[in-house]
């Protein structure tokens, strides 16, 4: 395994993080146990839940992910063997079940002491922000369009002050963002920089293969700001796995339980993945191999989220790891990637 460490701290993580949104729903308590002990032995330290998952997000399933881990920690005393991050869920009618006033100080407070109880520990390496409260382009949507009637007040500064309260509380270590945008991102930074409070270290967006989105503004300011990308969806639902071209995804798999999730399926996708195979098994690779060592090795990625939903999915894709893609290799996909740009934004 390969590590690294979260940006300006000395907390020293594998460049694949564990992550778990599967388990509660796809995937059993067990399942989830023997993927957190084959993910620990192959030198993954890394682990990223949320207080949402698993997902699709329901109110019976709430928080359900967050409670398999920490009965794994109990199980097997394995809590200090993990950089351990999570996330408290942005507003919005998916999340009403949980609550609906966003990131106050309240909302901040109750969300971090309820994920210490369900993952049966008493400090969280890595607090992130799940998604902006303000009106934005997030979760598949390719271009910004202004709200004039976004109620969002501006609130960075109120958030940071907040988090820094629960960081010298010792509940968590570090704080990060996700689904965030280049304004976003900067103004947490510039409130950092300018009222000394908690900088936002990591950011966790979709980046794959077919999503190459955050290589725009974004990448410049993970770079110059050093704030590591945390990269989810490596594998676009399993769409660059190759199995729903093949025809050999099991009944079990994400789009075919959950169709509904579209952002990945699309006739560009579907056209840029076959290429992507194309390139992989011309050099005696899997898809999957491919498509998340072309992630790993990026130069703003702190780490690279993978799931899987059985043993040998997340055994292969943790042993991406171990592969450095050539010259030539990266040539065919960026020129894939131009013919084709970002059809999963």
């Amino acid at each position: 395994m390969k590590y690294t460490t979260l940006p300006k701290t000395d907390i020293k993580v594998s460049k694949i993080c564990l992550g778990t949104m599967t388990w509660g729903n796809q995937n059993t308590q067990d399942e989830g146990f023997a993927q957190m002990d084959l993910a620990l032995d192959k030198g993954v330290n890394f682990f990223d839940v949320a207080e949402l998952y698993p997902v699709p997000a329901t109110a019976e399933t709430y928080a359900e992910t967050e409670r398999i881990i920490g009965n794994w920690f109990k199980k097997t005393n394995n809590r200090n063997n993990v950089v351990l991050a999570t996330k408290i869920a942005g507003p919005g009618d998916y999340t009403a079940h949980i609550r609906t006033n966003g990131f106050s100080k309240e909302a901040l407070n109750d969300a971090v002491n309820e994920s210490l109880k369900r993952l049966k520990t008493d400090y969280i390496d890595l607090y992130q922000l799940h998604w902006p409260e303000r009106t934005t382009n997030t979760f598949g949507v390719r271009d910004y369009t202004h709200n004039p009637n976004d109620q969002w007040d501006d609130n960075f500064n109120e958030v940071l002050h907040s988090l820094d309260a629960i960081i010298q509380s010792g509940k968590i270590r570090q704080v990060g963002i996700s689904n965030e945008k280049a304004w976003g991102t900067m103004r947490y930074l510039e409130e950092s920089k300018t009222h000394n409070l908690p900088r936002m270290i990591t950011i966790q967006n979709a980046y794959s293969l077919i999503n190459r989105v955050f290589e725009g503004d974004m990448a410049e300011i993970a770079m110059r700001e050093e704030i590591g990308l945390l990269a989810y969806s490596p594998m676009a639902f399993g769409v660059l796995s190759g199995k729903y071209i093949k025809g050999t995804a099991a009944d079990n798999a994400r789009l075919k339980l959950f169709p509904r999730f579209a952002r990945y399926s699309s006739d560009n996708c579907t056209e840029a993945t076959k290429r992507y195979m194309k390139i992989a098994e011309d050099n005696n690779m899997t898809l999957a191999q491919m498509s998340l060592a072309f992630v790993t090795d990026r130069p703003f990625i702190t780490s690279n989220i993978i799931g899987a939903t059985s043993l040998e999915q997340l055994e292969e894709n943790i042993d991406s790891a171990n592969i450095t893609l050539s010259d030539e290799i990266l040539k065919a996909i960026n020129e894939v990637h131009a013919e084709i740009p970002n059809p999963a934004p």
